[in-house]
C-alpha cells in the first residue's frame, strides 16, 4: 500500500537560476545537482493537496489544505538507471500534523503556517494564488493563464521543472532517505501575468535572500495529477 495518495492540483512553479556553490551543502549523499542547459534552478511552487489519504485512510481536516516549498534539483544513478529527483529547503502546510509525520517519518524540513488559496475563472482565465503569513505578514504567488492545458514539450525548461519522480532528503552527511512518487505525465496552463511577494529571508534564510531582489527566468502553471508517495528507502 502506498504511503500516501492524493490529488496535487494547479500547481504554481516559480523558477530561479541558482550558483551550485549556494545548493552543494543541501544536496544528499549519493546524489548530485541535476541542471537544465547548463544551469542550476530552485524552485518555489504552491499547490493544492486534494483527496489526501494517509496508508489509504482519510485523517479528518487533513484531506485538502494547501503546500508551498522550495526545492531544487538533483539525480543519482543506481544500477545503470538515473533517478531524477528533488530536495526540499523547506515545505509549509497548514496542518501541524502533515508537518510531523513528514518530518518525523521522511526526514523533511515542514513548518507549519496560516495560509490559503485562491482559484478563480475570470472570462478566458485562471487566476490561482498562494499565500502563507510568516512572522505576521502575508507572502504570495499569483498567476494569471489562459485556461487551455497544454501538452510539455520533450527537452523543454518546463519539462526539466516538471518531471522528477523522486524525492531525496539529507539524514546526516552519510544517510539519505529515499522515495517515490508516482503520476501521470503533466499538462500545463500558458502563464499571462505572475505576482511575487515573498519575503526569502524570513521564509528561507540567509542563503536565500538573494532572491528577494532577483527576477524568475520562468513561471509556470501545472494542472497535476493523482499521486502516490511510495515508501522510504535508506541510502
Amino acid at each position: 500500500m502506498s504511503f500516501l495518495t492524493a490529488e496535487w492540483r494547479k500547481l504554481i512553479m516559480v523558477n530561479y537560476t541558482i550558483d551550485p556553490k549556494v545548493l552543494a551543502p543541501y544536496v544528499p549523499q549519493g546524489t548530485i545537482l541535476d541542471s537544465f542547459e547548463g544551469k542550476c534552478y530552485v524552485s518555489l511552487i504552491g499547490f493544492m493537496f486534494v483527496n489526501t489519504k494517509l496508508l489509504g485512510i482519510k485523517v479528518p481536516f487533513h484531506v485538502n489544505f494547501e503546500e508551498v516549498n522550495l526545492r531544487f534539483y538533483v539525480k543519482r544513478l543506481e544500477d545503470g538507471k538515473e533517478k531524477r529527483g528533488v530536495v526540499f529547503i523547506k515545505e509549509i502546510v497548514p496542518k501541524a500534523a502533515i508537518t510531523f509525520v513528514a518530518n518525523t517519518f521522511y526526514k523533511e524540513k515542514y513548518e507549519t503556517l496560516k495560509m490559503k488559496h485562491e482559484w478563480q475563472k475570470v472570462q478566458d482565465d485562471l487566476a490561482i494564488a498562494y499565500q502563507w503569513k510568516k512572522n505576521g505578514i502575508w507572502n504570495h504567488i499569483k498567476v494569471i493563464a489562459e485556461n487551455q492545458q497544454i501538452a510539455m514539450e520533450q527537452h523543454s525548461e518546463v519539462e526539466f521543472i516538471a518531471e522528477h519522480y523522486w524525492g531525496f532528503s539529507k539524514n546526516s552527511e552519510t544517510k539519505t532517505t529515499m522515495y517515490e512518487v508516482q503520476h501521470p505525465k503533466w499538462n500545463y496552463y500558458p502563464v499571462k501575468e505572475s505576482t511575487i511577494n515573498v519575503d526569502f529571508n524570513a521564509t528561507y534564510g540567509n542563503n536565500f535572500a538573494f532572491l528577494n531582489k532577483q527576477k524568475p527566468t520562468s513561471v509556470f502553471l501545472l494542472e497535476g495529477s493523482e499521486i502516490s508517495v511510495e515508501n522510504k528507502t535508506i541510502i
